[in-house]
């Protein structure tokens, strides 16, 4: 059974604490909540509104099939968004203060083909705490025995071509939460080295909402659309490949790029620096000056902000960025950062890159 890694406690006038007295402050100062305001209700509908036009427009309209793929793609991609901007703030509970509320937009992750439950398990837990530890931050375990991002990992001969193939690894991601990874990570012993132990209710929803999930998509276009099942299973790929791609390029650009580290426990299982540090040096944030970036991606291209203070919303993360960056330079830390998004995409090309060869 592997061990639980732990972090030294604080003590003190630390980086953390001061960070979060700064930022409570700016908080308290301007009379804001942490939670969702009027433009990132705007946002919610916006998306909602956009995937069920979409949906809708497939399963009810007769469109030529070169437009109705690209209609396809663009839904995959909305899905991936509904992820970004909804599920995942509601997941945290930093959507809104009302529990019911958070449940309910926890709910929708249902509905882009991944089960919130299992995914608060595996990253709000796992990931948030043991982010970039090999051995325990089983997200960055993408591909195994394909990618290798980290020196940890055992290197072998086809990886020296990983730069080229990987980002069509990663329009699978989708498909494979769809139909493995959500089953996997349910019903293995633990995820890094925390035991899983489930409600029996969750064991009903798991394969209830899966089950609506393949109704919704893949049984009810067979029924209604005028294609063949097959064609049904094209489309279904394409929408999964666009959802894929969107998910995997966000996830991998904000832990896995130049700067990051992937630091290890020590003889007894320790970590040598407390967890906020720890978060700094493992975490980055790309395209922060991008208002595209800002209202598509959910604050996930502010990962710093966001690992440090997941119960705020991430339509403050541009508000509070400021004085976090200011805080960690005083500490001493760093603040990685890319300043668009093609930036980013050429640092991770560089680590695939890397860690495909020999030292």
């Amino acid at each position: 059974m592997k061990v639980k890694a732990k972090f030294p406690s604080s003590t003190g006038n630390t980086f953390y604490t001061e960070v979060r007295r700064r930022v409570n402050n700016d908080f308290k100062k301007n009379n804001r909540s942490i939670n969702a305001d009027f433009g990132m209700w705007i946002k919610a509908c916006f998306f909602l509104l956009l995937f069920l036009a979409l949906y809708l427009t497939i399963l009810l309209f007769s469109v030529h099939i070169a437009v109705l793929l690209v209609i396809i793609a663009m839904l995959g991609t909305v899905c991936a968004f509904i992820g970004f901007n909804i599920c995942h703030d509601a997941i945290h509970g930093s959507f809104s203060s009302s529990k019911l509320i958070n449940t309910f937009f926890s709910f929708l992750f249902n509905m882009v083909g991944a089960n919130p439950y299992v995914w608060n398990i595996t990253h709000n837990v796992v990931h948030h705490t043991y982010t970039n530890i090999p051995g325990h931050d089983e997200d960055i375990e993408v591909a195994t025995g394909l990618i290798r991002i980290c020196t940890e990992d055992e290197l072998k001969p086809h990886q020296r071509f990983q730069q080229w193939y990987a980002f069509p690894l990663y329009s699978l991601a989708s498909l494979s939460w769809v139909f493995r990874k959500d089953y996997k990570k349910f019903f293995q012993k633990s995820v890094g080295a925390c035991q899983n132990k489930h409600p029996n209710i969750e064991y009903f929803n798991l394969f209830f909402y899966k089950f609506l999930y393949y109704f919704i998509f893949i049984v009810l276009p067979v029924l209604i659309m005028p294609f063949s099942w097959w064609q049904i299973a094209i489309g279904f790929v394409v929408l999964h490949l666009a959802q894929g791609l969107t998910m995997g390029l966000v996830f991998q650009l904000a832990h896995v790029v130049e700067g990051t580290t992937f630091p290890k426990t020590n003889a007894d299982g320790n970590m040598e620096e407390a967890w906020a540090e720890h978060q700094m040096r493992t975490t980055a944030n790309f395209a922060t000056q991008s208002p595209i970036s800002a209202f598509f991606l959910g604050g996930l291209n502010r990962q710093i902000e966001h690992h440090l203070f997941p119960k705020i919303c991430h339509v403050h993360y541009g508000r509070i960025s400021g004085i976090v960056k200011q805080t960690a330079h005083e500490f001493g830390l760093p603040y990685h950062e890319n300043t668009t998004f093609l930036s980013a995409l050429r640092s991770h090309y560089r680590i695939l890159k890397k860690m495909g060869r020999v030292a």
